[in-house]
């Protein structure tokens, strides 16, 4: 299988503010994790919260506040992040330009929940 970026269009994450996903490999496309495109528009942010399965990502532009386990990091191109299963974690853009990353996750089911607080 060969795709192209230009193929995909983003969804709108409800939870943040200026938040979308697009879905480049699903679960169907491949037995054993999925690729997932997000963009978090200048401005915007995706709540703290947590996600049953570990993300891997590579940011691609952008610069972002990412907190993670309570602990405030600062994610720019060319970085690689690791959140493991069920630890808190939040984005919030902060640089002049869109915050665009890869999220390579398993195909398990994904039960998110957003932290209040």
């Amino acid at each position: 299988m060969i795709k192209n970026i230009k193929e995909f269009s983003y969804q709108k994450v409800e939870a943040g503010k200026g938040v979308y996903m697009s879905v480049m490999i699903s679960s169907d496309d491949a037995p054993h994790f999925a690729m997932r495109k997000f963009k978090i528009e200048k401005g915007g942010y995706m709540p703290y919260h947590t996600n049953s399965v570990e993300h891997e990502q590579f940011v691609l532009s952008g610069e972002a506040k990412v907190v993670i386990d309570g602990k405030e990091h600062m994610a720019k191109k060319g970085d690689i992040l690791f959140i493991p299963a069920d630890v808190p974690h939040s984005y919030e853009s902060i640089g002049s330009e869109d915050y665009e990353f890869l999220c390579l996750v398993p195909n398990l089911k994904d039960d998110i929940k957003i932290i209040n607080g």
